[in-house]
């Protein structure tokens, strides 16, 4: 080709060269508003019937109407969340895989574990869900009708008392272990796949205390299966009004949170990653949606990337510290 030809094809071009350019930012908003064009899925990474997979389900559902598309949930329960968080940063990092994420999973997992096969920066922060307290449950078996009474019994059988988690290091088994350096006492754990399982074994009286979620011991407590003697919040639940706070129980000051958020893998497209935090947000703010939420005792949010990546950095430290008081560790 001639030199004169090049420049022809040159000259040609130019004009599609100077419109992307000049066109950038609305290509990248069409790019935007194309996202999605098939079904997302939303990674739960604990098994069905547990806090994780119902705030999920929620999630799926109110987003799916959005974007007129399926959001399926897909479960992938086990070892505190590894399985389901390694399965989603290995994933393409286009929008079509989400992980709603308990908080443990990135605030206590890399204090605990060894061997972790992901890191924070594996993943693309986008808004937390939803929180709420955590509710202690007891075996009807027990006899132990308020916290005062369950303290007691820890305090005069040290180890004796079986606690359930869903796993080491999830926000169930910290919070037993942050009640029980609060409270004074020794409890031996068991860890299970998701707190679910733990609180069928808790019904059974195969294990004795359970500090749950609230939306995953409702069905139970509501049934009378278990018993719930305080919930960890600075004020009673919309969901168990009847049941005072750890503090009113007699442990004072005593407040652990439970949260859920919306993560991607690293790399995900910014444009994505806005897109999604202000349809979550949208939906979060519809009152069918936080009605929802606080039938099951929980507070929806909504918060920035940035707001949910400090939160973390701010309750790292804390779960740090407890996971050295009490020489926890796995793996």
């Amino acid at each position: 080709m001639s030199h004169r030809s090049s420049f022809c094809l040159l000259f040609r071009f130019t004009p599609l060269v100077a419109a992307i350019v000049l066109y950038g930012l609305p290509v990248t908003a069409h790019a935007d508003d194309a996202w999605p064009d098939h079904p997302v899925r939303i990674i739960a990474p604990f098994p069905a019937g547990g806090s994780v997979d119902v705030v999920a389900r929620i999630l799926a559902q109110r987003l799916g109407v959005l974007w007129k598309q399926g959001v399926v949930v897909d479960n992938r329960p086990g070892a505190g969340g590894m399985i389901g968080a390694s399965v989603t940063a290995k994933s393409p990092a286009d929008g079509y895989t989400l992980m709603l994420a308990s908080g443990s999973m990135f605030t206590v997992n890399q204090y605990i574990y060894k061997q972790l096969p992901y890191s924070n920066a594996d993943f693309s922060y986008i808004t937390t869900v939803a929180s709420n307290p955590m509710v202690v449950a007891v075996a009807p078996s027990l006899p132990a009708d308020n916290l005062k009474e369950l303290i007691a019994i820890g305090r005069a059988h040290p180890m004796q008392l079986n606690f359930g988690s869903a796993g080491i290091g999830s926000q169930v088994h910290m919070a037993d272990e942050a009640f029980a350096d609060a409270a004074g006492i020794q409890m031996t754990h068991v860890p299970y796949k998701g707190e679910a399982l733990a609180l069928g074994d808790l019904m059974a009286g195969r294990v004795q205390v359970v500090l749950s979620n609230i939306v995953a011991a409702l069905p139970f407590i509501k049934g009378k299966t278990v018993k719930a003697l305080a919930v960890t919040d600075t004020h009673r639940s919309s969901a168990l009004p009847d049941v005072p706070t750890a503090d009113e129980a007699g442990l004072a000051g005593f407040d652990v949170t439970g949260w859920f958020a919306l993560v991607a893998p690293a790399g995900t497209p910014q444009n994505i990653i806005d897109k999604v935090q202000r349809d979550t947000v949208k939906v979060l703010m519809e009152a069918d949606t936080q009605k929802q939420f606080a039938a099951l005792g929980m507070e929806t949010k909504g918060d920035t990337p940035q707001q949910l990546k400090s939160n973390i950095e701010a309750e790292s430290l804390k779960w740090k510290q407890v996971v050295r008081d009490r020489h926890l560790s796995a793996n």
